[in-house]
């Protein structure tokens, strides 16, 4: 089937007297209360539930395996192939259920702030708060951008729909595909809404490397002066809270660009992990939830007031909201080259250091290594914490070799002259269950010192294990809560678990094998 037809095909379901078009968020909130796809909390969110799942799907994600992307794609298991046959078939399903529903929802969008790198994308909703979901993420067209708003790539999201795995060649009910040729994203058989935004976010990082811009997992926020920092991490580490800082302006909290003429953001809003959230701690985040915004998976108490602390549902509770809810938001989200680059862990083993500065051979190391954890009761199975690594920081969603991205980072750290540190939000004084979480006032003084450029010149020790610069001292921080060994009541028991965890660092970088002697090097030595 040729791009022609399956364009004609959309386009003759989308004339339906079905479809709603480019609704506003006050008729998207009204129509899935209507039809009772969520509740407004107190708050004035709407509170949507996804049922069994209440996060992305990895082992249903699939690229289509077609001649112009067929040498190009980093084929295995994140980027799994399928035929051209079995997404026409799913294609053709997808199109006549949604045409017998009683309403169907597009709105047209952008991804990319930058006009010059942006893509004008469409999204097809069966859910309304899908499409409000999609609408508050996503860039939204000026009027004037609308009436010429001619999308490039489509994503169309059909939860009711689920697929038979004995006919239609999938491994369960559940898919998510791309095709580059046909320029469509199909998704069924889930109602977590994180798979419409990181569908796009797929898709960005194949086009922008094609044009020389490096595509990112991060968060960023720039100063009053022009200096921009970036914030590296996987979920829980720390990259929206850290990022929503009220001194300086956000540009954005998870998906970034950085061209020849600085970064932009690839989105229009925020999707924030909200489990215990608080006014207190994170006061920008807690108050962006409110009318527009989306709720997924939040436990409400009596009064419908939105409950952070409750997991009943899932520990991976969300908030999508626009970015202009965040005070100082950066609108539009586009600014200059970043002179601080962070990469977030949350160490639960304890033993990696708060903050240490990184040689830029380090710097590849790290950013290759994607290093966090994952701790127990998150997953079913898990009874301890476990390390996890996720090249460059978002392994789930680069359909490129992982070098690509890693040597295009190390040119531009080399070209802007940015200083990168390691920061663990983790554990401190003892792995989890023993030690406690790292003092968030503790690592906001840290981060705030290195945006200042307090810690560029100031003394460092080197980690005997790890091979890190930790600063000796840093403004705000207790000295001795800087060497992670010192906080450690059984400096034994600390040698045994960092060493582990070091052999972790070196058989994940066997993968690395046509790495350079010097970032091979960079990283931790037993």
């Amino acid at each position: 089937m040729s791009t022609l037809s399956y364009e004609t095909e959309l386009d003759k379901v989308l004339k339906g007297d079905n479809i709603c078009h480019d609704l506003p968020v006050s008729q998207l909130v009204e129509r899935a209360l209507d039809k009772k796809e969520g509740i407004l909390t107190s708050t004035g969110a709407l509170r949507a539930t996804t049922g069994k799942y209440t996060g992305r799907s990895p082992q249903d994600k699939y690229i289509v395996e077609e001649g112009s992307v067929k040498e190009k794609i980093n084929w295995g298991s994140v980027n799994q192939p399928i035929s051209k046959e079995v997404f026409e078939n799913l294609y053709k399903k997808v199109l006549g259920y949604l045409q017998s529903k009683d309403e169907v929802f597009v709105s047209k969008n952008f991804a990319g702030a930058d006009k010059g790198y942006r893509l004008p994308i469409r999204v097809v909703n069966e859910y309304a708060w899908h499409n409000l979901f999609a609408r508050q993420l996503f860039i939204r067209p000026s009027k004037e951008e609308l009436a010429s708003h001619v999308a490039e790539f489509t994503v169309i999201s059909a939860p009711g729909f689920k697929a038979n795995p004995m006919v239609d060649g999938t491994k369960s009910e559940t898919f998510i595909i791309i095709s580059f040729e046909k320029r469509t994203v199909l998704i069924g058989g889930t109602e977590y809404a994180g798979e419409i935004k990181k569908s796009i976010f797929s898709i960005m990082n194949y086009l922008l490397p094609e044009r020389n811009v490096l595509s990112m997992h991060c968060s960023a926020n720039v100063g009053d002066e022009g200096d921009v920092a970036l914030f590296f991490g996987l979920s829980g580490t720390g990259k929206t809270t850290l990022s929503a800082d009220p001194s300086r302006h956000l540009i954005g909290d998870d998906e970034h660009g950085w061209s020849h003429t600085g970064v932009f953001n690839i989105e229009g809003g925020c999707y924030a992990k909200c489990i215990n959230l608080s006014e207190e701690k994170e006061p920008q985040i807690y108050n962006a939830i409110r009318f527009g915004s989306v709720l997924e998976n939040v436990a409400l108490d009596e009064s419908r007031k939105p409950d952070y602390d409750d997991t009943s549902l899932t520990e991976n509770t969300r908030a999508a909201y626009p970015l202009e809810l965040i005070p100082n938001s950066m609108i539009p989200s586009v600014a200059g080259h970043p002179n601080t680059i962070i990469f977030l862990t949350a160490d639960a083993f304890g033993v990696l250091p708060p903050i240490s500065r990184l040689t830029k051979e380090q710097a590849m190391y790290h950013f290759l290594s994607g290093y966090t954890s994952k701790l127990a009761g998150t997953e079913r199975g898990i009874t301890s914490p476990e390390a996890t690594f996720s090249t460059c920081f978002g392994a789930p969603f680069l359909p490129l070799p992982a070098y690509r991205y890693a040597e295009m980072l190390g040119e531009k750290i080399n070209q802007h002259n940015a200083q990168v540190f390691l920061v663990n939000t983790g554990w401190s004084g003892g792995e989890y269950g023993v030690g406690k979480r790292m003092n968030l006032a503790y690592t906001r003084a840290m981060v705030q010192a290195a945006l200042l450029g307090e810690l560029n010149s100031v003394e460092t020790i080197v980690d005997p294990i790890f091979g890190l610069n930790i600063p000796a001292r840093c403004p705000g921080v207790p000295d001795e809560v800087l060497q992670p060994k010192e906080t450690w009541a059984d400096k034994e028991a600390y040698d045994v678990k960092a060493k582990d965890l070091a052999g972790k660092f070196q058989e994940n970088f066997k993968k690395f094998a046509n790495v350079s002697d010097e970032i091979l090097n960079a990283g931790p030595t037993v």
